[in-house]
């Protein structure tokens, strides 16, 4: 079937006004909650300013080594909260809240592992690639190779983006299963989607940007830097958790339209 991203976005925002008071609360608890909570109890990434290359790589590399114990559980806690998302759009059982969170749950390492299996496969042959290039000592060859890898990749991922309503509403639970799964949906229509996603990075970019600017300015002259801070932690986990939100439900969309069946049943989960 031919990729109809008008209809996969009237279905989504359909879908999540017609329950919105459930998903917005999903959303508060599992994306809105963890990413404010970090921004603020975490510090700020070292600042590059007067430190030599080696030097910055190394403050970096402590930033994070000390963020990953919080973000390893952020990525999880909030796998499970697309997850539960993604069956309450689909699932014609029409589950309760507690139903979708347990198979959530239950989907969230295969989902993750399979995020993971993608990631190594693209940096191995990616990588050794652009190794190979390197290796020629044509600048103008390593770098016209890293721009190809640059966009496969990002074609790859657009092709396994179906993983999660793969796992969530087909139940496979086999990671390697659940990529073949989705990269033989997408089958066609990897470009289209590519083109889609794109497009709704950019938008999603600059109102993300604008907005975070202009309401961080904002507590910045009303109250100091440190209001600044937080009202920049607020508007960005704010806007973070609807974009996610709305990911999740065009990825549903999108699944039921590519993969059956009729994108209308969407909506009756919510009938």
């Amino acid at each position: 079937m031919r990729f109809d991203s008008n209809l996969a976005w009237r279905t989504a925002h359909s879908a999540i006004l017609a329950n919105r008071d459930v998903l917005l609360a999903l959303a508060g608890v599992f994306f809105l909650l963890p990413r404010l909570a970090f921004a603020l109890l975490m510090p700020d990434p070292p600042a590059a300013q007067g430190a030599s290359p080696a030097q910055s790589m190394q403050a970096i590399e402590q930033f994070y080594a000390t963020a990953l114990p919080f973000v390893i559980p952020m990525i999880l806690f909030q796998a499970v909260g697309v997850l539960a998302i993604l069956t309450l759009f689909t699932d014609r059982s029409r589950p309760t809240v507690g139903q979708a969170l347990t198979l959530g749950a239950k989907g969230v390492f295969p989902y993750v592992l399979a995020q993971i299996l993608l990631a190594a496969a693209v940096a191995l042959v990616g990588g050794g690639l652009i190794g190979v290039l390197t290796l020629t000592k044509q600048p103008t060859l390593a770098v016209a190779g890293m721009i190809v890898v640059m966009i496969v990749a990002a074609a790859a991922y657009v092709r396994m983006s179906l993983v999660g309503p793969v796992v969530a509403v087909e139940r496979v639970y086999n990671p390697a299963r659940a990529l073949m799964r989705s990269w033989a949906i997408t089958r066609g229509n990897g470009w289209r989607l590519f083109g889609f996603a794109v497009l709704v990075g950019i938008v999603v970019m600059v109102a993300m940007l604008a907005v975070i600017s202009i309401g961080g300015s904002i507590g910045t002259l009303a109250g100091g830097p440190d209001v600044g801070r937080i009202v920049s932690a607020v508007v960005s986990s704010v806007l973070a958790a609807i974009v996610t939100l709305y990911i999740a439900g065009l990825m549903a969309a999108i699944h039921r339209q590519l993969a059956g069946p009729s994108v209308d049943d969407i909506m009756a989960t919510f009938e």
